[in-house]
C-alpha cells in the first residue's frame, strides 16, 4: 500500500533462522520458515507472520482485481456448513476421510468446507429466480479444510489453506463456455502478474464432476503433480488426462492360443526371463476391488497401472487392491497366473487401449504354473471397457502429433471446471426461462490456491541465498539496510522516510547490536527485490543499491537512489 508506514525490523515480529527446520523437505518450507514468513502451529496448520501476511495479501489483491475485472462479484460464505446439501450431492460420503466432520451440541452434523459448490448453488437458488438474473459469477477468498492423511511440504499441502473459489451460473451451455473462457483469461493474467512460470494442462474432472477441465500448473521439483508436455506442439496435460488412441490390429495370421508350462513365474519379470521375451510381449492383469467386487485391469507387461486413473474411472466407488484372502474360495482366480480368456462373467475386465482388438499377448492360463501365448484381444477374450490406465512414461507419443512427450513435476495452482448441471440437478436449481417455463441452470467452478501460490513462487524464484520475490508480491519494494553505526542508521531511517513519501513500501533493518554480515544475509534471505545499503560512504550521503535477483550493484546519492527506486 502506498504511503504505508516504514516497517522497522527492530519492531518486526520475525526471527530469521540460520538452519533449516528439521521436518522441512522442500525449498519453500525451509525458506518461508527461516525467513520469518510462517510458523507451524500443528501438522498441516500454519500461522502467517507479518512478512508472510503481506505477501499473502498481495496475492489476494491480484486475484481479486482480475476477478473483479471479468465482472465477478465477491461474497463470503461460512466455512462451517450443514451436512444436508453435501448429502444431496453425494459428497458427504464421496469425500471420505478428507472431510472434517463435527457435531454441534444438539447432535447436528456439520463439516468444515473443503469447497463450496453446494452452498453457492443454494445461494443462487435463493437469490435468482428468473433468466434475467443470469448470468452471474460469484467468488470468495476463504480458508478451506481437508484432513490430509500426510500433510507435508509446509504450506504446499496443509489441512487448512486459503483459496479463491468462484462459480458461474448460466441458462445455456454457450453461456457456460463463455464464463469458462473469461476465467481462463483471468487466470492467465493473475499468474503472469504474480510472476509464475505456469502451464495450462488438460485434466480430469475427478470427484468434482462435469465435462471440460483444465489445470494451471507451476513447474517445480516440489510439485506433487506430473504433467506431460509436447516439445513439438501445444499439447500439455496432467498425466492422469493423457489418453492413448485405440488402434486395432489385424490378427488373421496369429496362430491359435497355446498353453505353455511356466513353473515358478508368478511375476512379469520371472515370466519374461523364463521365456526370453520382452516384458512388453506379456499382458499384466492387475486385480482390484471396486466396492467389494473384483475387477481385472489389463495393461502391457512393461507398464504400470495408474491407480488414480482407475479410481477416477470408477468414482465415486471405492477402489482397493485385492489381498491374499480374496483368492480364497475363488478357483477361477489363480494368483500370479490370471488371464482374461478364462475369467468368465464373475469378473469385470477393463483394459488399457494398448490392449487393442487384434493385439497378441502372453498371459496367464488361469492354471498354476501355466501361461498361454497367442492370446488375441477380441478373439480369445473380450474387453468390457477400454480405459487409459497406464502410468505415462517419458517418450510416450503425444496424442496430438506423435512426438515423444516430456514429463515434469509441477504444483497445481489453479483448476477450472465446466460442471454442467450436476449440482443444479441435485439441488434443483431452476430459473424461469424466456418461454415462461423452468430452466435448469448450468454451472462452472474455478479455483486458485492463494496460499499455495505463495509456496509456488518461493519454489520457482528462490536461489541459494534465500527468497527472491517478484516485485508485485514482495512484502516491500525496498529493503534498506543500516550497516551498523549510528550515522549509517540515521541515514537509513532518513532515506526510508523519503522513499515512503515517494510511494514505496519500505522495510528497514535498523536493529542495534546485529552485525552487518547478519543484516546482509537476512536481506538476501527475506528476498525483497531491491536492497539499499547505508554503509561505508554514508558520511558522503552515498548508498549502495543492489538488485536482489541479478546481484548487480551501484553507488548512488540519496536523491539518485530515491529517483531510481521511484521509477
Amino acid at each position: 500500500m502506498a504511503n504505508a508506514p516504514v516497517q522497522r525490523m527492530s519492531q518486526l515480529m520475525a526471527k530469521t533462522l540460520r538452519d533449516d527446520p528439521a521436518d522441512a523437505e522442500v525449498l519453500s518450507h525451509k525458506l518461508l520458515v527461516r525467513a520469518g514468513y510462517v510458523r507451524r502451529t500443528a501438522a498441516g496448520i500454519w500461522s502467517w507472520l507479518p512478512l508472510g501476511k503481506k505477501v499473502l495479501a498481495n496475492v489476494e489483491r491480484i486475484v481479486r482485481e482480475e476477478m473483479d475485472a471479468i465482472g465477478a462479484q465477491e461474497v463470503l460464505l461460512p466455512a462451517l456448513l450443514p451436512r444436508e446439501p453435501y448429502e444431496a450431492t453425494g459428497r458427504w460420503d464421496e469425500y471420505g476421510a478428507e472431510l472434517f466432520r463435527l457435531h454441534d451440541r444438539k447432535g447436528g452434523d456439520y463439516l468444515l468446507g473443503p469447497t463450496h459448490e453446494e452452498i453457492f448453488t443454494l445461494l443462487v437458488k435463493d437469490q435468482c429466480t428468473s433468466y434475467k438474473d443470469l448470468p452471474v459469477i460469484l467468488y470468495q477468498i476463504q480458508n478451506k479444510f481437508r484432513d490430509e492423511a500426510r500433510p507435508r511440504a509446509g504450506i504446499l499441502r496443509g489441512r487448512e489453506f486459503l483459496m479463491k473459489d468462484s462459480y458461474s451460473f448460466d441458462t445455456e451451455d454457450e453461456g457456460l463456455a463463455q464464463s469458462y473462457a473469461l476465467h481462463r483469461q483471468a487466470y492467465q493474467k493473475v499468474f503472469e502478474r504474480l510472476g509464475l512460470d505456469y502451464r495450462i494442462c488438460a485434466a480430469t474432472a475427478g470427484a468434482m464432476g462435469g465435462s471440460k477441465s483444465e489445470e494451471f500448473l507451476a513447474p517445480a521439483e516440489a510439485g506433487e503433480d506430473t504433467f506431460a508436455d509436447c516439445p513439438n506442439c501445444d499439447f500439455a496435460a496432467n498425466t492422469e488426462a493423457v489418453a492413448y488412441e485405440l488402434q486395432p490390429q489385424d490378427a488373421s495370421a496369429v496362430p491359435a492360443l497355446e498353453e505353455i508350462p511356466t513353473p515358478d513365474t508368478p511375476t512379469i519379470e520371472t515370466l519374461a526371463a523364463h521365456l526370453g521375451v520382452p516384458a512388453s510381449a506379456t499382458l499384466k492383469n492387475l486385480l482390484v476391488k471396486v466396492d467389494g467386487e473384483i475387477v481385472a485391469v489389463g495393461v502391457p507387461g512393461d507398464r504400470e497401472v495408474d491407480l488414480g486413473k482407475v479410481e477416477a474411472h470408477f468414482a465415486p466407488a471405492a477402489v482397493e487392491l485385492v489381498t491374499a484372502e480374496d483368492f480364497v474360495g475363488r478357483p477361477d482366480l489363480v494368483r500370479g497366473y490370471v488371464g482374461p480368456q478364462g475369467l468368465g462373467d464373475k469378473v469385470t475386465y477393463i483394459a488399457d487401449p494398448r490392449v487393442a482388438p487384434g493385439t497378441s499377448w502372453i498371459t496367464g492360463a488361469n492354471k498354476d504354473g501355466v501361461h498361454a501365448k497367442n492370446v488375441v484381444a477380441g478373439r480369445d477374450f473380450e474387453v468390457g471397457t477400454y480405459v487409459d490406465v497406464v502410468v505415462v512414461q517419458e517418450g510416450d507419443p503425444c496424442p496430438k502429433c506423435g512426438t515423444g512427450l516430456k514429463l515434469d513435476r509441477a504444483i497445481e495452482i489453479g483448476h477450472i471446471f465446466q460442471l454442467g448441471r450436476k449440482y443444479a440437478d441435485a439441488l434443483k436449481l431452476d430459473v424461469l426461462g424466456q418461454q415462461g417455463k423452468p430452466v435448469r441452470v448450468t454451472m462452472g467452478s474455478y479455483g486458485i490456491g492463494v496460499s499455495r501460490a505463495v509456496a509456488a513462487l518461493a519454489e520457482q524464484s528462490a536461489d541459494d541465498k534465500g527468497l527472491c520475490w517478484p516485485a508485485e508480491v514482495a512484502p516491500a519494494d525496498v529493503h534498506v539496510v543500516a550497516a551498523g553505526k549510528a550515522l549509517q542508521t540515521e541515514l537509513a531511517l532518513e532515506v526510508s522516510e523519503k522513499l515512503r513519501a515517494a510511494g514505496l513500501r519500505v522495510l528497514v533493518d535498523d536493529r542495534a547490536g546485529v552485525s552487518p554480515g547478519v543484516k546482509f544475509t537476512d536481506s538476501e534471505l527475506i528476498g525483497v527485490p531491491k536492497i539499499l545499503v547505508a554503509g561505508r560512504r554514508s558520511a558522503e550521503g552515498v548508498l549502495e543499491l543492489k538488485d536482489r535477483r541479478t546481484g548487480e550493484r551501484e553507488e548512488l546519492t540519496v536523491d539518485e537512489a530515491i529517483a531510481r527506486l521511484a521509477e
